[in-house]
């Protein structure tokens, strides 16, 4: 009885209420919705400060895109992909060695300037900063296994060089500077790029480290810019990888993103801007570093490189191309400038003052090289001496021409 009663209450009270709500105004209802807002309690200057202070904070540990579309992730550094190696596991990153002494020819060492960087940022202390890797830049990968390796098909190598180079020595190290531009990559999966190579006995399971800047708009974004780089292979390129994209390189600056684009660069017959790379070999443990400008950007741990454990025997300077184009024309990827060497100073590509390291962590000039141009009416190089520069090379070309069909 009781029961029924309060049925009858509540159906009488939810008929009121529901004709009283169908009378409301929308309006009434979005006004009603603004005083709430508006009566909120505020913020009290405490408050607002530690959220500007949290806001800030994760501007410096989130970076947003840079100028050129790349989110730049700043992580922890023992979280990096290297110590995902098993060999790495308990390893701390290492202080910088003594920098090899050597001559001044090459000038004063400035940053090198990235448009990530571009405002002056960097990562927080005890982060290094690493460029987000998206679905989109995998999917345009030749397959999943081989992204951010150096293609190389079993049945067509497509690489082609214009270098100089040293061989049958014990080298522990090399420095050069690269004048840096952006050349046209024409074709899906192809690059350019110029670089230093420390490579090991080649008949031996051939172990590289490899720096400079590279155009790979597969790899990068479908971006045409030049990219800071590193490279690695311990095995003849059956395995390696580019920057920290697997394990391999122990990066400890905030500083540097290793794939981030290069700003300023050269202009053909106009201003010329360059980057100092050395590679060189801690003679107390083994590891090989990197620096670039003036800032030491992080190692390979020799554990990893047993090949290369006691010295470097070939180190090569100069540019590379990948054609992917199997039969029909030759591919029109430049490299360098996208003029060849004989056009000379602020119209091709260089790079000066290449110098070696020596058993007792000395720069030594370089006296004498070897260069090779597999395709020279494609590509093509030429060396010289200047009392500024030192040993020095021009190098490039415009790939498909009229001598290069």
């Amino acid at each position: 009885m009781k029961s029924s009663i309060f049925h009858e209450i509540y159906s009488i009270v939810s008929a009121i209420f529901l004709f009283f709500l169908l009378l409301t105004p929308v309006s009434s209802a979005i006004e009603l919705k603004d005083l709430g807002h508006v009566n909120q309690p505020s913020e009290s200057n405490g408050d607002s400060k530690k959220m500007k202070l949290i806001k800030d904070t994760l501007r410096k540990i989130n970076k947003p895109f840079s100028p050129d579309g790349d989110i730049i992730d700043c992580v922890m550094i023992h979280l990096q992909p290297a110590f995902d190696h098993p060999m790495l596991k308990a390893v701390r990153p290492l202080d910088p060695p003594e920098i090899p002494n050597g001559n001044k020819n090459g000038g004063l060492e400035s940053e090198v300037k990235q448009l990530w960087s571009s405002n002056r940022e960097s990562c927080p202390h005890g982060t290094i900063p690493i460029r987000r890797t998206t679905d989109s830049d995998i999917l345009r990968s030749n397959s999943i296994s081989e992204f951010g390796m150096k293609f190389t098909d079993s049945s067509y190598n497509g690489h082609e060089h214009a270098i100089a180079f040293v061989r049958d020595g014990e080298f522990y190290g090399a420095k050069a500077t690269l004048n840096v531009w952006a050349p046209n990559v024409t074709r899906v999966g192809e690059f350019s790029l110029s670089q230093i190579w420390v490579i090991s006995d080649p008949s031996k399971n051939m172990s590289t480290f490899e720096a400079g800047w590279q155009v790979s708009p597969t790899m990068y974004n479908n971006s045409n810019l030049p990219r800071f780089f590193t490279y690695w292979t311990n095995d003849g390129y059956r395995s390696g990888c580019y920057n920290l994209m697997c394990s391999g390189f122990i990066q400890t600056t905030p500083k540097i993103c290793l794939g981030a684009a290069i700003a300023p660069i050269s202009k053909y017959n106009g201003g010329q801007f360059v980057i100092t790379i050395l590679i060189w070999q801690d003679p107390r443990h083994g590891n090989w570093w990197l620096k670039v400008g003036s800032t030491i950007v992080g190692y390979w741990p020799v554990a990893l490189f047993p090949n290369l454990k006691e010295h470097a025997t070939v180190i090569e300077y100069g540019g590379e191309v990948y054609n992917a184009q199997t039969e029909g024309p030759h591919t029109s990827t430049k490299m360098g400038s996208g003029h060849f060497p004989s056009e000379g100073y602020r119209k091709a590509a260089y790079i000066r003052n290449m110098e070696f390291v020596d058993q007792d962590n000395n720069l030594i000039p370089i006296q004498s090289v070897e260069l090779l141009a597999e395709r020279e009416n494609c590509y093509n190089v030429r060396n010289g001496f200047d009392s500024n520069w030192g040993n020095y090379i021009f190098f490039g070309g415009p790939g498909n021409n009229p001598n290069c069909p």
